[in-house]
């Protein structure tokens, strides 16, 4: 059964930096991109990175990639997601997700197989 598990969120105040985690179990991590994308209250579900099976390749949504860096780590089946200078607009819950595919060919929703429940990160002004 696989599970994906974030960790990490909180509140923090405008201008700090949080580090999420997603822990993955119960798949063979490295033949999956993997992604974080986050909902704000209001708004769809969208993608914020992902980073191909090897950590070779990312995406990011352009107006993100200045100030998040995605990465992971096979070796303990973990991905992170490290984020600066956070802003009230970057308050969401956010998802860790997996697509069976090595590199990156999804960046919608629909192309993703397994997601974890969220966590959520609160940015006050």
């Amino acid at each position: 059964q696989v599970q994906l598990v974030e960790s990490g969120g909180g509140l923090v105040q405008a201008g700090g930096s949080l580090r999420l985690a997603c822990a993955a179990t119960g798949l063979t991590f490295r033949d999956y991109t993997m992604a974080w994308f986050r909902q704000a209250p209001g708004k769809y579900r969208e993608i914020v990175a992902a980073i191909s099976g090897n950590g070779g390749d990312t995406y990011y949504t352009f107006p993100l990639k200045r100030r998040f860096t995605i990465s992971r780590d096979n070796a303990k089946n973990a991905m992170y997601l490290q984020m600066n200078s956070l802003a009230p607009e970057d308050t969401a819950v956010y998802y860790c997700a997996a697509d069976l595919a090595n590199a990156i060919v999804a960046i919608q929703e629909p192309g993703y197989d397994y997601w974890g429940k969220g966590i959520q990160v609160t940015v006050s002004s």
